[in-house]
C-alpha cells in the first residue's frame, strides 16, 4: 500500500516566514510614511486657516477707529488691547505661521520623495522648484527694461 504524503502545517518553509515578515515590514513602513505626509498636509491646512483668520482680523483693524481699544480673544476670554499692539501681535503671529508652513512644505517634499522611493516610483520632477524672491523679480524686471 502506498502512502500519500501531504505537507503538514507544522513544516512550513522558514524562508517563506522571513519573506512574509519583510513584506509586512515594508508595507508598514510605506503606511507610516503615507500617514506622516497626510498629517503634515492637514497641519498645513490648519495653519493656513489660522493665517486667513489673522488676515481677516487685520482687515477689521484697518476699518477700526484708532482711538478705541479692540477686544482680542485669547482661548475662552476676551481682553481689550490698543489697536496698534493688537496689529503688532497679529503680524508676529503671521510671520510665525508663514515660517511654520514654509518649513512643513520643505519637509513634505522630502517625505513625498521618500514615499515614492519606498514604493519604487521615480522621484517627482520639478517638485523641488521654489518661487523667485522679490529681489530676483526686481532684478529680472530691470534686465527686461534695458
Amino acid at each position: 500500500m502506498s502512502r500519500t504524503c501531504f505537507p503538514s502545517a507544522q513544516h512550513t518553509d522558514p524562508s517563506m516566514d522571513e519573506t512574509a515578515q519583510r513584506i509586512l515590514e515594508h508595507l508598514t513602513e510605506v503606511e507610516v510614511a503615507a500617514e506622516d505626509i497626510l498629517s503634515d498636509k492637514q497641519q498645513i491646512v490648519d495653519l493656513d486657516s489660522r493665517r486667513n483668520r489673522n488676515r481677516e482680523a487685520l482687515g477689521a483693524l484697518r476699518n477700526h477707529s484708532s482711538n478705541d481699544h479692540v477686544k482680542v480673544c485669547f482661548g475662552n476670554m476676551f481682553i481689550k488691547f490698543p489697536p496698534e499692539r493688537t496689529r503688532s501681535m497679529i503680524l508676529k503671529d503671521q510671520e510665525q505661521l508663514d515660517k511654520e508652513i514654509s518649513d512643513l512644505r520643505k519637509q513634505l517634499k522630502a517625505k513625498v520623495n521618500r514615499l515614492n522611493d519606498l514604493q519604487g516610483k521615480p522621484e517627482l520632477r520639478g517638485y523641488n522648484l521654489s518661487p523667485l524672491s522679490s529681489d530676483e523679480i526686481k532684478a529680472i524686471g530691470t534686465l527686461i527694461k534695458k
